[in-house]
């Protein structure tokens, strides 16, 4: 019975983190829940509104709070999240998968007050998210990625125009994005229509010949299939415009990054490759990476410039958040979930994720499988 007794006493959980609060987050409505030693309301609601989030952050603040835990819910966590960040606290964000699975918690109050006692005894790993300019990079590039998607969707739509006219130039051109594409399309929309003319605008670099794109361009243009065209151009160039804007935001956070980094050891190391990539950002961004990291990340075969900056969007500049390679490769969702039972290893499947730097590095994988 004693050595029950001190075997007992030896699991006791420390409290970790005394001045713990939780918030549940909601899309209208934010249930939060502190220490009850210090409230004789442990646990109040609040309005999603701004106002409302700082009488959150004020009842916390009267509360001795030092570290709030949060669930990644949609997007709905990311004002309170900021708010709470910007008065001081400690914010926590983390993965919905550690706290579920529990019974008993069955209402927005109860998992409020779970969540607060997760966190009081270190129980909740917290997600990565980046700070200060690495988070607003991070934002731009997804931004940017976003509206090249919304440009992509238009550039099918150009093409379907096309089909519909029976001008077949993206059977002779390897992308009608590409100078001799764009050229021939902006006459079509013009009022151009003799395949004569047309043909001139062939880029010397094209590879299909000037005979060939000819043919291709003779069709049967009708006034609401060019309307269709017009109107998919339009479109595509305003996005076009508006990656150009990310393009200028980028730059500006990567220079701020630059004046708060070390100077670089050397000069820039010789391009692997002078390739330009398709819808990199339209400055340098090999060299401006450089001035902020110190190295040349393209150096590493499969990463081109835009891939590392998208990289280090994701993943920020320092990669002391994890201990080793193995809680790296574990955060990717690359390393295998061993499931032993009985001495018997039931699974080694890689869990399902959606983090965007494991399918940057995926993709950087395929490109070097491929050479």
């Amino acid at each position: 019975m004693v050595r029950q007794k001190r075997f007992r006493r030896q699991r006791d959980i420390s409290l970790i983190h005394p001045h713990a609060a939780a918030v549940d987050i909601g899309a209208t409505m934010h249930m939060a829940a502190v220490d009850p030693d210090c409230d004789l309301e442990p646990v109040r609601s609040f309005g999603t509104f701004t106002g409302d989030l700082h009488r959150l952050a004020e009842w916390f603040a009267q509360c001795g709070v030092k570290t709030v835990a949060m669930e990644s819910t949609g997007v709905y966590w990311i004002p309170a999240y900021e708010v709470l960040e910007q008065r001081g606290f400690e914010v926590v964000l983390v993965n919905a998968r550690d706290a579920k699975h529990v019974p008993g918690r069955k209402t927005d109050v109860s998992d409020a007050q779970w969540l607060r006692r997760l966190h009081a005894y270190g129980l909740l790993r917290g997600s990565f998210r980046p700070q200060g300019d690495l988070a607003a990079l991070r934002a731009y590039l997804r931004q940017r990625e976003r509206l090249l998607d919304y440009a992509a969707a238009h550039i099918q739509h150009m093409q379907k125009a096309l089909t519909q006219m029976n001008l077949q130039l993206h059977h002779v051109v390897t992308d009608i994005t590409g100078a001799t594409g764009m050229k021939i399309i902006r006459a079509i929309v013009a009022g151009e229509r003799d395949p004569e003319v047309l043909v001139a605008h062939r880029d010397p670099r094209c590879h299909a010949s000037a005979e060939m794109i000819r043919h291709a361009l003779v069709g049967n243009t009708r006034e609401e299939h060019v309307f269709a065209l017009t109107q998919a151009l339009e479109l595509y160039d305003g996005y076009q415009d508006k990656v150009a804007a990310c393009d200028g935001r980028i730059e500006a956070v990567l220079k701020r990054l630059r004046a708060s980094a070390a100077q670089p050891p050397g000069q820039l190391p010789p391009a692997r490759h002078t390739t330009k990539q398709p819808n990199a950002p339209a400055f340098d961004v090999r060299a401006a990476l450089y001035a902020v990291l110190g190295v040349d990340l393209t150096q590493i075969h499969g990463l081109g410039p835009t891939l590392a900056l998208k990289l280090v969007g994701e993943c920020g500049t320092d990669l002391s958040a994890w201990p080793n390679a193995q809680h790296f490769t574990s955060w990717l969702c690359l390393a295998p979930g061993n499931k032993i039972s009985g001495g018997k290893i039931l699974s080694a499947r890689t869990r399902r994720s959606g983090n965007r730097a494991a399918a940057l590095l995926r993709l950087a994988a395929t490109t070097v499988g491929r050479t």
